[in-house]
């Protein structure tokens, strides 16, 4: 069984919105940081045109992988410039630090 990171960059307003969902679909655990930056969509008003956003990342199974990233675009989305990314990026081993030991797919 194949592991996978989901990290995706949505707009902050959001965030709990994104969060609520995960957590009634079974997501056992995630990592939020709020995050600075532009692409797309740029804060004009801005002296160094960053917006602020949330990025989430999520270890997964790789079976589970997509769908997570269908709800996060499904909760994230407003049709605007600035909605966001997700990818889905292949991992090859997360270790527990606590144990020092390996996790298996199984556990997340």
């Amino acid at each position: 069984m194949e592991l996978r990171k989901i990290v995706a960059i949505i707009r902050g307003r959001l965030l709990e919105d994104v969060e609520e969902r995960l957590k009634q679909i079974g997501v056992k655990g995630l990592t939020v940081t709020r995050v600075k930056g532009y692409g797309e969509d740029k804060c004009i008003w801005a002296q160094d045109w960053l917006g602020t956003h949330a990025r989430i990342e999520i270890f997964i199974k790789k079976s589970k992988a997509e769908e997570i990233a269908q709800v996060i675009m499904e909760v994230a989305h407003t049709g605007g410039a600035g909605d966001g990314i997700i990818c889905i990026i292949p991992v090859e081993k997360i270790f527990r630090v606590r144990t020092k030991s390996e996790i298996r797919p199984e556990e997340i």
